[in-house]
């Protein structure tokens, strides 16, 4: 089985994957143009930033396992991939605290203009009337859009400087906002217009695409700090130039609506030039510490696909099952009862959708769970039952 790593990766990590018998690919320079010639023959892919087309799951013919080595999946084709039965997984709160951090750095450096006075020194500038204008952060409140595992280190480590904190998501009840220790905001527009200071860690989804709109924008108070480490499309870029205009934003920014595609390269996006916005390069997960974090749980996937079949984190499974019924069929362990009871089926045009069989202890006999695409009719049930090896057969209605 080959795996093909296609970005930067923990060197330490990759005899792990030589140990679990995988023939390693490591081409860290792969772009996304290079993907479908590359891809053909790999069983497992490893992606860090590098974009997977439609087009290079499609060239891949053996192509069983997408791994995004890092948290959101927005770079890959996921709707080609399920098309296709490959699962695509992540790695979720691994980066969380490296995010965080950055999140609270770029904040410190807006309020007291941290890179204007390092550029000021640097050209032989002293400018200590100006610089000593910062607002400082204890008492103000800093309004957190997500509360996933990134929102919440950022919510650990602001209660450090004393700020009150407002959170808003959409799965955010006023219980879980108690054990927070936060404010639920129940919209987005206004935690904007509560806060000094806003920031955002939401995945990019359909949902959440120009969720920081001209409405929550427009209630942003003047001179009020924005952080985005999250994506750039989750943020109106006209709404946001206007609003830095219009209120004297002071603006800090990991991610870019024209970033180049490899790690390197010409960079023309035009915000960066304005006075109130300082920006990085996109480097929120770029610790050794995460990293080191990721690696581990890239390793742990596929370890528990090689060995067990297995693909933990999936990002792309149904969230509901379609089927409305479910079959229990408890029947003897023996060659050939499965493929009678999936044959019985198929003989009634019935579409299975999902199944699982359970062995019990001494593998005498076992548990078929079948979900099916419709209601099964009375003579199917009564075949499977009138059959010698199977022990007893019950209809489920899925709610």
């Amino acid at each position: 089985m080959r795996i093909l790593i296609a970005d930067g990766f923990s060197e330490a990590h990759i005899g792990a994957f030589q140990q679990l018998g995988l023939d390693v690919d490591y081409r860290p320079s792969l772009g996304k143009d290079d993907l479908p010639a590359a891809v053909p023959g790999a069983h497992i892919l490893v992606v860090r930033s590098t974009e997977v087309s439609a087009k290079a799951i499609q060239a891949g013919e053996s192509l069983a396992l997408i791994i995004r080595a890092g948290a959101g999946v927005n770079t890959i084709d996921r709707k080609a991939a399920s098309a296709r039965g490959v699962f695509v997984a992540n790695c979720p709160g691994k980066n969380s605290i490296a995010v965080a951090e950055l999140t609270i750095g770029l904040l410190l450096a807006l309020d007291r203009r941290l890179p204007d006075n390092v550029a000021d020194l640097r050209a032989g500038t002293w400018n200590k009337k100006d610089y000593s204008k910062a607002d400082g952060l204890y008492g103000r409140t800093l309004g957190v859009i997500g509360t996933g595992s990134i929102g919440r280190e950022v919510i650990r480590r602001v209660r450090a400087f004393g700020m009150k904190v407002v959170a808003w998501s959409r799965s955010l009840t006023d219980e879980t906002a108690k054990e927070l220790g936060v404010e639920r905001a129940p919209t987005v527009a206004e935690l904007c217009g509560r806060c000094d200071a806003v920031t955002i860690h939401v995945a990019l989804s359909a949902e959440t695409r120009g969720l920081v709109g001209e409405a929550a924008l427009g209630r942003m108070r003047r001179r009020a700090i924005l952080i985005n480490t999250a994506r750039a499309e989750v943020v109106d870029g006209a709404a946001l130039r206007r609003a830095i205009a219009e209120k004297g934003l002071r603006v800090g920014l990991d991610v870019f609506e024209k970033e180049p595609k490899g790690s390197s390269g010409a960079f023309e996006d035009e915000i960066v030039k304005l006075p109130s916005v300082y920006g990085s390069h996109h480097i929120g997960a770029s610790t050794h510490q995460a990293q080191e974090a990721i690696a581990e749980e890239t390793v742990r996937i596929v370890r528990s696909f090689v060995v067990r079949g297995e693909v933990p984190n999936v990002v792309n499974l149904c969230a509901k099952s379609p089927a409305p019924f479910q079959l229990n069929v408890r029947h003897l362990d023996q060659v050939g009862v499965l493929a009678e009871v999936l044959g019985a089926i198929r003989r009634h045009d019935i579409n299975v959708e999902e199944m699982e069989n359970t062995v019990f202890e001494d593998a005498v006999a076992a548990c078929a769970r079948i979900r099916l695409a419709r209601r099964p009719p009375a003579e199917l049930l009564d075949e499977l039952r009138a059959r010698e090896t199977i022990i007893h057969v019950d209809l489920v209605e899925l709610g």
